[in-house]
């Protein structure tokens, strides 16, 4: 008998899909994605892209409706240190004298039956 699928593996495809369009929004705002994934150890920054100076280390949030709160709530304290520590290892690898760096957030809402959204947070939070 086939062991049941966690939700973390019934979500994925969502996730991946939720990713998929907000790398198309940024690339539509004039921004590079530079990384998709990117991840040092068991942590990750969803993707890290770049428009003139400025470099984003994106958050990516995919939901199916709000049943469960706004999907950039999932954004916890814990979430936002992880995402500081594996940008900081992003900045010391291929940083670039004179780029400023922030944190921004997408949230994606795939509701059944209904036009995706997607909203993009510049600038989220600081360290």
């Amino acid at each position: 008998m086939d062991a049941p699928r966690t939700l973390v593996s019934q979500n994925k495809p969502m996730g991946d899909r939720g990713e998929r369009m907000a790398a198309e929004h940024l690339e539509r705002a004039g921004w590079t994605v530079l990384a998709r994934n990117f991840r040092v150890g068991h942590r990750e920054v969803d993707l890290v892209a770049r428009r003139g100076e400025v470099v984003a280390f994106v958050e990516v949030k995919t939901r199916a409706g709000l049943g469960y709160g706004h999907p950039l709530e999932a954004i916890t304290a814990k979430k936002r240190r992880e995402i500081q520590f594996v940008a900081q290892m992003w900045v010391d690898r291929h940083g670039r004298e004179g780029d400023s760096y922030r944190y921004d957030a997408i949230a994606v809402l795939l509701p059944t039956g209904g036009e995706p959204r997607i909203e993009h947070v510049e600038d989220a939070w600081r360290m």
